[in-house]
This record gives C-alpha cells, structure tokens and sequence, in this order.
C-alpha cells in the first residue's frame, strides 16, 4: 500500500439501505429471496449495490437460482486414514465442478450426526455420506430433504457407490485356498455396518463354494486397538488364516499376534480390506482386498452434482467399483502349527 493511502472499508449491507432508502431486512430479501421484494425496489436495490460496490456473500449469490454451490461429506471418523482418499477424490470432482465441501466428522455417534446435518442441511445443494451411523429409515428421510449419495451402504430407493464386497472376499478366500488353509476366520467389525455384513455373508459363500470352513469372531472396533484385541481373544487358539473387515483391524491383529510371539505369516496369514496407503508399510506388508477410494470418492460426487442439476431421487445413478486384490508378506503357504510361548516369569525378589 502506497504511503498515505488507506485500505477502504468493505460496503455493508447497512450502507446499501440506506442509499436505497429501504430497510436493511429488505435489502437482505432482495439478495436471499428476491420473490418476496417489489421487482421496482429489488432493480433500485442491485443498482446501488452495484454503484457501491457491495459484494455478498456466496451463499447470498447463489440463492437466485436455490444453489449454494455447497455440498456435505459426512464421514464417521475423519483419523481413520481409509477416508483419506476418498476425501481427496470427492474434493477434486467438487472443485472442477466449482463446488466446495463441507466435512463433517460424526466421530462415530449417530447424535452428533443427525445435529450436525440439521444445521448444515439448509446450507448445501446436497448430502455425501461416506461414513454414516444413521439409519435406513433417517437416510430416506434426509434424501427427500435433498439429494443423497450414500458410500460403503445400499439402501432401497437411495443411490449408493460401493466396492465389489463379494468379488474382494472371493478372491481374498481363493488365494488362502489356494494356499492350503483349509479353515478361515472373519475378523467383524461394528454390528451395524452394512459392509460388514455384507462381507460375512461373501466369506460364508466363497468357503462354501471352496469346501471350507468359515468362523466369525467380533464384533471389534475397527481400529488398531481392535485389532490387538482380536489377538488378545484368541490365546492360544489362533487361527491359521484370517480376513479382517479392514486393513485397521488386520493391521492390529498382526501387531497383537507378534506381540504374544505369533509369526505372521508363518503361523497366522492375514488379509485386509480397503488397501489404506499405510498396508504396505507395516512389516510384513498387508495383503489386502484394495478398493478404488478415490475413485469410490469422485464418481459419488460426481452423482451427486448430477441429481443436483436434474432435481432427481433415484436410485439409477447408483454403481459398484471393481477391486482386486493385493498379495503381500502377511500371507503364506500353510505350515505346520505350534503353540504360543507361555510368558516368561517374572524374577524373583
């Protein structure tokens, strides 16, 4: 700023009123709801806004055509680092699509959800849930509010994008067929997780398809605590194969089972879901189901800016990703079983 020269004050809404010698509630109608002022007193209104330069917000802007060029993404835990990419893809289709994103972190409680969505609800174009501990019933009932996609979940009547649950367990099971384990334990995560039951489901058919045996041990947090619980439950009646509802909860299983002196994967092989940037990091590297996050986060954006556009509910936009699966060092041929090194015994005094 050059010497002497001040930084001029931003125009008001009271400044405009008063040129136009109205109210500043009838300024702030003419903006928000222009239906509702004189079309004569609207015109005066815009052309001293004009004149002086006022500018008003973007939701202000985008009220003349009900959009606000903002759309929601709900995720149930912004630190578990599954929603990562799948932020990142919903955040670049919003962007060259010229919308903004609102994140909001449920942290696993479906109060804080539901309040949370209340009072952004007015705000946005439309809803993503990417994480969501709502019911069937409040997700229906939030989509005839405004357009819903719903990720990881289907749901009659409300478009959803989903990872192939069915082909990654099928594969999943396959390669620890096809590596002699003849039984397979499935690692729950939270009881009201549709994808966790509709990974259940997929590991009792593929075993059955296979001949197998298939057990269920959980409910579990789907975290790394989880995981090391898992272990802690299992003693020294581990199983020689196990697939985990996510990479989270494998990832703290093989921490847990190394901890008690169970080898991964000589002992106990180990397959995860989702593929998270940090499974192949972890030694020995996650073999795991890899879903397409990003694209997963793009393509229900995408949806979501068309039923904005078309005003539309169905459920026609609704699609299932193709995933495969990632074979790394924590899965292994079958071998011969041992049993878990007792704890050593603390010294005498």
């Amino acid at each position: 700023m050059a010497d002497g020269e001040r930084e001029r004050p931003s125009v008001t809404i009271y400044d405009v009123a008063r040129v136009a010698e109205v109210a500043p509630s009838t300024v702030s109608r003419a903006f928000s709801r222009p239906g509702r002022v004189n079309s004569e007193t609207a015109a005066r209104i815009r052309k001293v806004a004009d004149e002086l330069g006022y500018r008003t917000s973007p939701l202000a802007r985008a009220v003349s055509s009900s959009r606000t060029r903002l759309m929601a993404l709900v995720v149930s835990d912004v630190a578990n680092p599954f929603y990562a990419e799948v932020i990142h893809g919903a955040q670049a289709a919003a962007t060259a699509a010229g919308y903004t994103l609102l994140l909001i972190d449920a942290q696993e409680s479906e109060r804080l959800e539901r309040a949370t969505l209340d009072r952004a609800l007015p705000s946005v174009d439309g809803v993503l849930l990417a994480g969501t501990r709502l019911s069937d019933s409040a997700i229906r009932m939030l989509s005839k509010q405004k357009p819903v996609i719903v990720l990881n979940r289907t749901i009659v009547d409300v478009p959803s994008v989903v990872p192939d649950n069915a082909r990654g367990i099928r594969l999943a099971v396959e390669h620890l067929a096809d590596l002699g384990h003849r039984s397979i334990t499935y690692l729950s995560g939270p009881e009201a997780s549709w994808a966790d039951g509709a990974r259940w489901r997929a590991v009792l058919e593929a075993t059955a398809a296979l001949s197998l045996r298939a057990r269920r041990a959980g409910p579990f947090p789907p975290d790394l605590a989880g995981g090391v619980r898992a272990a802690e439950d299992f003693g020294d009646r581990y199983p020689s194969a196990v697939i985990a509802y996510n990479d989270q909860l494998a990832i703290g299983l093989v921490r847990g089972l190394t901890a008690r002196g169970v080898r991964v994967p000589r002992d106990v092989s180990v397959v995860g879901f989702d593929n998270i940037p940090v499974a192949d990091l972890i030694t020995p590297g996650l073999t795991t189901v890899a879903a397409p996050l990003y694209t997963e986060g793009a393509t229900a954006t995408r949806h979501l800016l068309t039923l904005v556009a078309s005003g539309q509910r169905g459920t026609s936009l609704s699609a299932v990703l193709p995933v495969k699966l990632v074979v790394r060092g924590s899965t292994a041929r079958r071998g011969r079983r041992r049993s878990v090194p007792a704890p050593a015994a603390a010294p005498e005094a």
